[in-house]
């Protein structure tokens, strides 16, 4: 039973790592938290930062966005969530509220979707948290399902109002329930009541009726294609090969609606059976999955890091490969976005140096003489490369709508955007794309350099490299999340 005691000690880490997510973590501290002898918390860290589950800022160990693969296995093995999202989605828009979608977990309820209302008082809870289920409009909307709504009048916290209604599948089972959230500043809990229970009610017989007629979902793979894969130098010696294994019989248990066998669950993810079974025997135990014959996972998972990680920002998320990129190339890097006909920078990580190019985040620049823009513009249509405004920055700028799209264009079969000196005199910049998890281009990272310093040619061979490199971590983190840039 070894293989399911290390499966165990790494699960628990990952829970000490996520009960306090804000703080700056180390061994030592994990040791403390656990109970666990240093050796065992050194080999868990050394096998969990190979996976790109963690990674580590000097002796400092933080959660990464990869983590988010766990719950991820879960929101998306029986359908709830992507679902009813747009319904719930489209609920908020047409009140002006928050609007959460929560399911029961033991004496609480976590949230699985919610989608908020930007206001100086907003609604900050997270996909992921858990509450307490009697304290809050959802938790006991589930708690007594038979009830036509369940209200939250300031119970979880002062000034916060909510409703909630059950939402039940196609055999009549309450399965999560739908909450229109909003603050005493905005609405009483009556005034909330009365404003929006009609709607939320057709809302949610809507829901039930999109849950009663969804396609079956396909039967899971021949071999996996999401189990865990590792990243970075091959492992060491410490590495817990039976720690490994067992997350990816978690992840595997979310391929298919209803579960996995333990056979189907060994042909998935390749496993001998005999080590399918005592990982899904540990997960059972520990509370993160459910069946017999066939095994599900429960929103339980969501506790290892998912509430802390889906609330990251776009650029919280790509920092960290921004600056690892600034270490090795020693320039400066930045990622940005296409808004409108500028780029807007949302991360940057400066080189420190006598000469460098001074940019910060949230600066605008138009995107036709940049190698950001370049990249960005590339699924533009025509028409709309050749309304550009267009003016002449430097001796160097591309302003003939011929010549831009021929450039563009470039850009997008050679997979990256080399800029010499458009934007400005002795500035030259390398850029790549950066895609969402559907394939489309979400932003572009960069390299910008002095001219002095790097030829065309140099930052071809020294940089570009480096740089796709840093863009294809920069998606494996995105692929895991629904940040916007």
């Amino acid at each position: 039973m070894e293989a399911a005691g290390t499966l165990e000690r790494g699960l628990t880490v990952l829970r000490a790592l996520a009960a306090d997510p804000g703080r700056r973590t180390r061994a030592t501290d994990l040791v403390r938290a656990t109970g666990l002898a240093r050796s065992t918390v050194d080999r868990v860290l050394g096998t969990l930062v190979h996976l790109g589950y963690l990674r580590t800022e000097g002796r400092d160990v933080l959660l990464a966005p990869r983590l988010m693969e766990l719950g991820e296995a879960y929101l998306t093995s029986d359908g709830l969530r992507d679902t009813l999202a747009p319904l719930a989605e489209r609920l908020a828009e047409e009140l002006d509220e928050s609007v959460s979608l929560a399911v029961r977990d033991g004496d609480g309820v976590r949230f699985i979707d919610q989608f908020t209302r930007r206001r100086t008082m907003s609604i900050t809870f997270r996909v992921g948290d858990l509450l307490p289920a009697g304290r809050c409009a959802a938790g006991l909307a589930l708690l007594d399902p038979a009830a036509p709504y369940a209200e939250d009048d300031q119970f979880i916290e002062p000034g916060l109002v909510a409703v909630a209604v059950p939402v039940r599948d196609e055999s009549g089972r309450a399965v999560c329930a739908a909450s229109v959230v909003s603050h005493t500043s905005r609405h009483t809990a009556a005034g909330l009541r009365a404003h929006c229970l009609p709607r939320l009610r057709e809302t949610v017989r809507e829901m039930e009726t999109a849950l009663a007629g969804r396609a079956p979902r396909q039967g899971p793979p021949a071999s996996a294609t999401d189990r865990p894969r590792a990243f970075g130098q091959e492992p060491g010696t410490g590495h817990l090969q039976s720690l490994t294994r067992g997350l990816a019989v978690l992840v595997a248990l979310g391929s298919a609606r209803g579960g996995l066998s333990l056979a189907d669950c060994a042909r998935v993810t390749g496993l001998p059976r005999a080590t399918v079974r005592r990982a899904v025997q540990t997960l059972v135990r520990l509370g993160y999955a459910t069946g017999e014959g066939r095994f599900t996972l429960l929103p339980r998972v969501l506790e290892l890091g998912y509430a802390h990680l889906s609330g990251r920002t776009f650029g919280e998320i790509v920092q960290p490969h921004l600056v690892d990129l600034v270490a090795r190339v020693r320039e400066s890097a930045s990622v940005a976005v296409l808004s409108g006909e500028d780029v807007v920078y949302v991360a940057r990580v400066p080189t420190v140096s006598i000469m460098s190019v001074d940019i910060s985040v949230g600066t605008r620049l138009p995107a036709y003489p940049t190698s950001l823009g370049r990249v960005l513009l590339a699924e533009l249509p025509e028409e709309r490369l050749a309304a550009i405004v267009r003016r002449r920055l430097s001796r160097h700028t591309v302003t003939s709508a011929a010549e831009l799209s021929a450039a563009v264009r470039q850009a997008a079969v050679d997979g990256y955007a080399l800029v010499d000196q458009e934007l400005e005199e002795g500035v030259r910049s390398i850029a790549v794309p950066v895609r969402d998890r559907d394939g489309r281009i979400a932003a572009a990272v960069n390299v910008a350099t002095p001219a002095s310093r790097a030829t065309p040619a140099n930052l071809l061979r020294d940089v570009l490299p480096a740089l796709a490199e840093t863009a294809a971590r920069m998606e494996a983190d995105l692929a895991y999340t629904r940040a916007a840039g």
